[in-house]
């Protein structure tokens, strides 16, 4: 009896620390939503008095944002000033933005998909937060005096991308907190995940917008953003941050860039690290789940944040943008003997296997004389970077290909619009690439384009590769490998066959027509689309 009247005591002992606890986060969370919404008042007030608007009558009725007409979205991107693929989706998204405003709404020519985002229609409220956007783009750097005509000078001339003068823009410098996202030897995803929770509070706590959006797969950042802020939240997803293959890589004991070989061959340590990978896929899966809207980067990221969010709602692809009305009007023909490499200088680009494919392709009998030569050209961001270039230069001489071997860094667009104008064939090695701009680029720039059997190049970009035994090759947009001995016998056939024989053009005319589906203005309608279909703007 004594014992039953102790556990029932134990119960309603625990009943009520839940219920406390319950209460405490209820009224905590109204505080911090409370905070919030005066740093959001404080900054209306601020570009109110900016714009000189403050003689100006509200809108009221239907439709009317009671926030004295201005609808601030925020994009949390501490990098924006890098460029890579990452922040030329960021700067169109904030183009797409601007057109918004200025009441350029989709350009249904661009779209004959009926199942396209950019068919939905917007409601009067989403218009009339149109019209009174306020951009806010969060980042780690430097300020300065002219830093945001330096920026948008970067842009135009990196990206070819003009930001409309009627956008007003708004920087939050976090320089001070930019120690947050230095990366951890121990428990990587983890530490990461929670630096860029600590630099979002950081972020909302100098603006805090109407509307989250993040550009770099930081979902942990969607609790402070959706929860104790109040923001709606939008994403769009490059790559998951953990993914079923990642687990799988780890079950297998394969040692890879993310799984150390120490690791992988310790069956204890691998399974803690499966525990805790498992652990972090589930509380990344509720983050994630926060987000109201969600646009992806291809089928491969579709399916596997799919699986991850089960919670969130719809889940759009929208390819990112490439500039291939540029790279289209590049001449097909006088290619040289160049085989060339797109992407930054990161182990999991998997440079390595391109420069065995390379010299497995010289040791065949017919190339060991020929002219043949490899250009890796890409951008190094620090010091782990230029170390891995300097490996790869190290391997090429151990494989005694050097001489055949050209190395390009941190060349602006104009030097690699000139490669591609020259380069014959086109290699692209990541396993499990996200998307692949560079694959694209290559495509449309009338390259014969070797990419991975994986990933987005073969969901999305080369659904009709090409192989030596393929007889009719109409319909042939590039070619997948998946081992240095297919990359050679495959880069082998098509220098044979010659650059301008009926097969190599016939799969160059392929490329390029298939790769306008990834425009830059197929984005532009189809992310504008997806955030008027929304709630975001409402």
């Amino acid at each position: 009896m004594e014992r039953l009247l102790n556990f029932d005591h134990l119960a309603h002992f625990s009943g009520a620390a839940l219920l406390a606890a319950t209460a405490t986060s209820f009224i905590y969370i109204n505080q911090c939503r409370s905070y919030f919404s005066q740093i959001r008042q404080g900054f209306i007030a601020y570009q109110r008095q900016r714009n000189d608007n403050s003689t100006k009558k509200k809108t009221k009725g239907k439709g009317a944002n009671p926030d004295d007409n201005t609808f601030v979205i925020g994009f949390f991107h501490p990098h924006c000033s890098s460029g890579g693929g990452g922040e030329r989706v960021l700067w169109k998204a904030i183009q797409a933005l601007g057109e918004l405003k200025e009441g350029k709404l989709m350009d249904r020519r661009t779209n004959k998909s009926k199942k396209s985002a950019s068919n939905y229609s917007a409601d009067e409220e989403s218009l009339n937060n149109c019209k009174n956007l306020v951009v806010v783009i969060y980042t780690v750097d430097k300020p300065s005096a002219s830093y945001e005509k330096d920026l948008l000078a970067h842009v135009r001339e990196r990206f070819s991308i003009t930001i409309p003068k009627s956008l007003s823009l708004h920087f939050v410098h976090l320089h001070e907190e930019k120690h947050l996202l230095q990366k951890s030897k121990r428990f990587t995803l983890m530490a990461e995940s929670l630096g860029t929770t600590q630099l979002a509070w950081c972020a909302l706590s100098a603006v805090t917008p109407h509307v989250f959006f993040d550009t770099t797969g930081c979902a942990f950042t969607f609790f402070v953003a959706r929860i104790l802020a109040g923001c709606k939240v939008g994403a769009y997803v490059h790559y998951p941050t953990i993914s079923t293959d990642m687990l799988s890589l780890v079950w297998k004991r394969r040692p890879t860039y993310n799984n150390d070989a120490k690791v992988a061959a310790n069956p204890i340590v691998t399974c803690a690290k499966l525990i805790y990978y498992v652990m972090f896929a589930i509380l990344y899966g509720l983050v994630g789940s926060l987000a109201n809207l969600v646009m992806v980067n291809s089928s491969w990221t579709k399916n596997h944040i799919q699986y991850l969010w089960k919670l969130s709602g719809k889940i759009q692809v929208v390819f990112p943008p490439v500039d291939t009305k540029s790279l289209k009007a590049l001449p097909l023909g006088n290619r040289e003997n160049m085989i060339l490499s797109i992407g930054q200088f990161r182990p999991e680009k998997d440079h390595t296997l391109q420069l065995l494919s390379f010299a497995k392709l010289l040791e065949i009998e017919e190339m060991r004389n020929s002219e043949v030569k490899l250009v890796l050209i890409g951008s190094c961001r620090g010091e782990d970077d230029r170390q891995l270039v300097d490996q790869l230069q190290k391997l090429a001489r151990e494989l005694n290909i050097q001489n055949h071997v050209e190395f390009v860094l941190n060349q602006p667009y104009s030097i690699l619009k000139d490669y591609l104008s020259r380069a014959s064939i086109g290699i692209h090695t990541m396993w499990n690439e996200h998307f692949g701009i560079g694959v694209v680029e290559m495509m449309a720039a009338g390259l014969v384009t070797i990419a991975h059997e994986s990933g987005g190049p073969e969901s999305d970009i080369i659904q009709s590769p090409w192989k030596e035994e393929t007889l009719d090759y109409s319909y042939c947009t590039g070619c997948l490998a998946s081992n240095a001995e297919q990359y050679a016998a495959l880069m082998s056939a098509i220098i044979k066959n010659g650059s301008s024989s009926d097969l190599v053009m016939k799969i160059r005319e392929n490329g390029r027509k298939h790769a306008e589906q990834f425009s830059d203005e197929v984005f532009m309608n189809e992310f504008k689309g997806a955030l008027l279909s929304s709630s975001l703007l409402k």
